[in-house]
């Protein structure tokens, strides 16, 4: 009975995967009213057979966050924390990356300068960034 139900639990499983790469929090928050230990079992099965990953899944997102977005890195920081991604991996991409993500908070800042210089004031601007999260040396690279 229990391989029956542990077979059908990795298919759900791996069908909420395949539709969208997940971390191991949002899978257990999604499979949270099955059997604990079945769960648990499961997530290590398809981590060992390489469908969960986190590590993965934060260079995955951070290349889906910064062609598409413009973030600061403490926004892309606190998207992965939100889907449960752990602490120590972030800090680990982020310094590992730490060059690439500054120059690309920089052009962010940049993009976010020129889109808003119509509208607002530069000191309004600068206060707007660093609500998001910029860093005090990335503002001050903006060129105008």
């Amino acid at each position: 009975m229990y391989n029956q139900e542990f077979d059908a639990l990795k298919t759900k499983m791996l069908k909420y995967i395949m539709y969208k790469k997940r971390t191991e929090k949002e899978i257990r928050q999604k499979f949270s009213n099955m059997d604990e230990n079945m769960v648990d079992d499961a997530i290590e099965y398809l981590k060992e057979a390489g469908y969960i990953d986190d590590t993965k899944y934060v260079e995955r997102a951070v290349k889906e966050f910064t062609n598409i977005q413009t973030l600061s890195i403490k926004e892309i920081k606190y998207k992965l924390m939100s889907k449960g991604v752990d602490n120590n991996l972030i800090e680990d991409y982020i310094s590992k990356h730490l060059s690439e993500l500054e120059d690309y908070e920089v052009e962010c800042a940049q993009k976010i300068y020129y889109k808003k210089m119509n509208n607002m004031e530069k000191i309004e601007i600068n206060m707007f960034l660093r609500k998001k999260g910029y860093k005090e040396e990335s503002i001050k690279q903006i060129k105008e």
